[in-house]
């Protein structure tokens, strides 16, 4: 079996591992599996090509790593409510406080919250401010 063939058998299984476990994590060792296979073709070495394995994944999870996990950070946090809700006026449906209450909105129904403050009765209009999961945080306007 060719060196270039070896290296992208690890890359091939580091994606699986990365699409399995997704932590952005193997995917370096996938990144740095196809520079090696890539440069297998040039280099005849294993143990150079090892080398260069180690050293490119290092250097993989050192420069790239962090810049994968903000992006997913950043994923994470968007819900696609912002444009859709967030700032929208609606009306109560059941009472809101900080612990339990109901809103409507594009005829769905939503629990809703108040951070702070009185009681919000049924029929009030609020707005819309942030949400949390499936929760819509609201304030009386």
């Amino acid at each position: 079996m060719a060196l270039w063939q070896i290296f992208s058998i690890v890359a091939v299984v580091a994606v699986i591992l990365e699409i399995i476990v997704p932590s952005a994590f193997f995917l370096n060792f996938a990144i740095a599996g196809v520079l090696t296979a890539l440069l297998s073709l040039f280099v005849n070495s294993i143990n150079a090509l090892i080398i260069d394995f180690i050293i490119l994944s290092i250097l993989s999870i050192w420069l790239i790593r962090p810049i994968l996990l903000r992006r997913k950070d950043e994923k994470d946090k968007q819900t696609g409510l912002d444009d859709k809700y967030i700032g929208k006026i609606v009306k109560v449906t059941e009472p809101v406080t900080t612990n339990s209450g109901a809103v409507t909105i594009y005829d769905e129904r939503w629990n809703a919250r108040i951070e702070s403050g009185d009681k919000i009765p049924v029929g009030a209009e609020v707005k819309i401010v942030k949400n949390d999961s499936l929760v819509l945080y609201v304030e009386k306007i």
